[in-house]
């Protein structure tokens, strides 16, 4: 197969392959790009795989970067662009299931393709358009069958985390798992254990939010994969219920986090152990504990202005976006209404503060501050007072009375 036209993003790196032609090398377009450039789908990252080792692509370049040498990873520094150029190379066994003992780079591009992952992923583009598919890939394309190249099990043993990528790629292109690779994941599925977390959240969190995200958590279950992710043991049932959701796509990671969770039946309270056996960073679980706040009124009633107000506008229009999920009509716009109408955004706008307080009522710092203010705080977003100072001071010196009788 040929194509009549290379896309413009490799277009600009033929100056960079065609030296390493010129040099006497071999050079070719490989990985994820290639494929989705058959997909029809928008290109990422340009990689390039080549015949010259890593001291002869710097030797041709006179601006590179060394980002995985010892694997034969060079960046080349190409005017604005940059390309990450590695020698083809075979692999040794895997001890570990996840590093070769050994990388030894060699001449044959054939060579390399055996070690890749799926058939979908082995293809190589030539600067004339010419894809060389070796392993048929350009069939399972059109049948949208995911396969392993070669045997399976020796594919999963090399990296057990190409299960999960599997998986990954299901959700993202809709594709089903051959009868092999499907059968090789279930037997081999335990190997995630020998994989860090951090590389199962990466491919699991994409995973999430892909088009075909629903068929993919079922292949989740159905493979045993969940069982080796941070804390889905115990939540298969709950994982076959988060597949038979609405085939919506999210948005954000915090946005399909969070519904993952209520599915769950996670309370607050366990938000944040859960997601830290994940290593997610301390921005993300913030956002979810309070995007699962908010889930979970949204679902019984539209949010008043005192949630919207403690949510903040972006946490609210994610919430409220979440509401088709559970077959509720969203209505961003009346959420963008109420914020923009909430007589303060946040504490520091309430007309009078804790100094203001302390002068006036001539008192020593405590609890008592913290409760005066909010109290002021909701009645003046709830509409109760204006936010006028002196009526402010007026409630506060009335709440202090109160609490002395």
């Amino acid at each position: 197969m040929r194509l009549a036209k290379l896309p413009e993003e490799f277009q600009r790196a033929l100056p960079v392959t065609n030296q390493i032609e010129a040099a006497g090398f071999e050079a070719y377009f490989v990985g994820g790009s290639v494929r989705d450039i058959l997909l029809g789908h928008k290109i990422h990252d340009v990689d390039i795989a080549t015949s010259a080792f890593p001291a002869e692509i710097k030797e041709i370049f006179p601006r590179t970067i060394d980002i995985g040498i010892e694997h034969g990873t060079v960046l080349v520094l190409q005017q604005e662009e940059q390309y990450e150029v590695t020698t083809f190379r075979t692999e040794s066994t895997y001890q570990d299931f996840r590093r070769p003992d050994q990388v030894e780079f060699v001449r044959s591009l054939t060579e390399d393709l055996k070690r890749r992952d799926f058939t979908i992923n082995a293809f190589a583009l030539k600067d004339d358009g010419e894809i060389i598919d070796l392993f048929d890939g350009l069939m399972d394309l059109e049948e949208h069958v995911l396969k392993a190249v070669g045997d399976p099990h020796e594919r999963f043993h090399e990296d057990a985390l190409r299960m999960m990528r599997g998986l990954r790629f299901v959700s993202q292109l809709g594709f089903a798992f051959e009868v092999e690779t499907f059968d090789a994941i279930l037997e081999n599925h335990a190997l995630l254990d020998k994989i860090s977390v951090e590389r199962i959240y990466v491919e699991f969190s994409k995973l999430l939010l892909g088009e075909f995200r629903n068929q993919a958590i079922s292949f989740l279950v159905e493979t045993e994969c969940y069982l080796y992710c941070p804390g889905l043991r115990h939540y298969g049932e709950a994982l076959l219920r988060f597949a038979d959701m609405k085939p919506l796509t999210f948005s954000s990671k915090e946005q399909a986090w969070t519904v993952l969770i209520e599915q769950m039946g996670m309370g607050q309270t366990l938000i944040r152990p859960f997601l830290k056996q994940w290593k997610a960073s301390n921005e993300l679980i913030q956002n979810v504990q309070a995007l699962h706040w908010g889930l979970k009124i949204r679902q019984e009633k539209p949010l008043t202005n005192w949630e919207i107000y403690q949510l903040g506008l972006e946490n609210s229009l994610t919430v409220e976006a979440l509401a088709p999920f559970y077959n509720l009509t969203a209505d961003l716009k009346k959420i963008e209404m109420q914020y923009e109408k909430l007589p303060i955004k946040q504490l520091r706008d309430l007309a009078v503060n804790g100094n203001d307080l302390l002068q006036t009522f001539d008192r020593k710092p405590g609890k008592w501050l913290k409760e005066i203010l909010s109290q002021l705080e909701y009645q003046v977003v709830t509409q109760v007072l204006e936010n006028d100072a002196k009526i402010l001071l007026k409630t506060a010196q009335e709440i202090l009375q109160a609490g002395e009788k």
